[in-house]
């Protein structure tokens, strides 16, 4: 414990000088000068080299073993997982990204419980350029445990990623779009395309294609590269009062869930209809953890509007909507999976009174997949089949509605 002392009163007297000096430019980090390394007697050291100092912070996450290191702010870009981890050890895997706002993280999975030993950023007086090094050691899992979680600041205490939403007019079609994954989460990479970059591109074509008909007021739950938590996508689709929330994904999947390929779209159920389906909804809910969020005070916001008699009403409309955007898409000639309905357990899909589907627009894991969301004309038919599909379920729905309750 006297070393934990020691390690944040050096944490805070960094962040006190770069904060006296405003250091509040990108740094950008030298991923080929940087580096992870495991030493003698179960000790582990992170070197980070950066263009200057910058504030940060950094903490532990426990189930599963993280430790989380934010930055205001770093540059990545050009940086890869295997520049700063050459060789998995105590630490098996790196990520790092855009956060939030003016925020960037780095989030190392930790092999066993390991605890910082000393943390130090000093910066060159000559050329401005700064080195973060941060020593760890083993820690008992009991001393890991009782000192895990996410330093509680006022600048923490919301999702400044949340886009706010303007007061719902009753006579409105609300739509809240959802690009899958975001900042430290790049979701699946393949050949340099990253799902959180190709669904960004995507959400916003289908959102101006919307919103150019004059029918619909539409929101993204992320308009950059920035993370969202998933009860923050769900959270903001119950204050826009949306009257339908579609999230958006290109996933991979491993050669043992063989060869997927094709458009699909997920409804809401406890159980997964198939081992590819059980899968990616295992990937898709482990977000949160991927990003290094703390979940131990989140409000289970989400279990709330889990009603059986909402479900009742909205699980059919689900089901139109699901056929609507799958048949639209056929009808485009659009690729579509073998099995083009699925149903799973994705966390974005609980809202019990707010129709929602997601769509896996195809798979990066295949190679005509990838090709298709590369091109940028094949990207706009499908928006423009997209955009039609959920304007002709918005007018079926009216028209059904007084029949909901019989």
């Amino acid at each position: 414990m006297r070393h934990l002392v020691i390690a944040a009163a050096m944490l805070c007297g960094v962040m006190a000088t770069a904060q006296a000096q405003d250091l509040t430019a990108l740094a950008r980090v030298d991923g080929q000068a940087s580096a992870i390394k495991d030493g003698w007697f179960g000790k582990t050291t992170l070197t980070l080299h950066l263009s200057q100092g910058v504030p940060f912070r950094v903490f532990h996450m426990d189930d599963p073993a993280r430790l989380v290191v934010d930055f205001r702010e770093a540059d990545w870009t050009g940086v890869a997982p295997d520049d700063l981890l050459t060789h998995p050890g105590q630490i098996t895997a790196v990520r790092f990204g855009p956060f939030r706002p003016g925020w960037s993280r780095l989030v190392m999975d930790l092999g066993e419980p390991m605890l910082p030993e000393t943390i130090g950023m000093p910066v060159d007086p000559n050329t401005g350029r700064a080195t973060l090094q941060i020593d760890l050691r083993r820690a008992a899992a009991v001393e890991f445990t009782s000192t895990a979680g996410a330093p509680v600041g006022r600048h923490w205490a919301v999702d400044l990623a949340q886009p706010q939403v303007a007061p719902k007019s009753d006579d409105r079609f609300v739509i809240v779009i959802d690009p899958g994954h975001g900042g430290v989460d790049p979701g699946a990479v393949r050949d340099g395309i990253r799902e959180k970059d190709i669904m960004l591109t995507m959400a916003r074509g289908l959102a101006e294609t919307l919103a150019r008909t004059g029918e619909a007021d539409v929101y993204l739950t992320r308009d950059t590269d920035v993370f969202v938590s998933l009860p923050a996508r769900v959270g903001m689709a119950h204050r826009a009062q949306a009257d339908l929330f579609i999230s958006l994904h290109a996933d991979a999947l491993g050669q043992g869930q063989g060869q997927a390929h094709g458009a699909t779209v997920y409804t809401l159920s406890d159980d997964a209809s198939d081992a590819a389906s059980e899968q990616l909804a295992a990937q898709h809910n482990r977000s949160d953890i991927i990003a290094g969020v703390d979940l131990s005070r989140a409000d289970d916001e989400i279990a709330n509007v889990l009603i059986d008699l909402a479900r009742l009403e909205t699980n059919p409309r689900n089901d139109a909507l699901a056929e609507a955007l799958l048949d639209a898409i056929e009808a485009a000639g659009k690729p579509l999976a073998k099995t083009r309905r699925r149903e799973a357990g994705f966390s974005v899909l609980k809202s019990a009174d707010i129709p929602s589907v997601l769509l896996e627009v195809g798979f990066l894991s295949s190679p005509r997949d990838l090709a298709n969301l590369r091109d940028p004309i094949w990207r706009d038919n499908m928006v423009k089949a997209l955009a039609g599909a959920i304007l002709q379920w918005r007018a079926d729905d009216l028209a059904q509605k007084p029949l909901v309750r019989q």
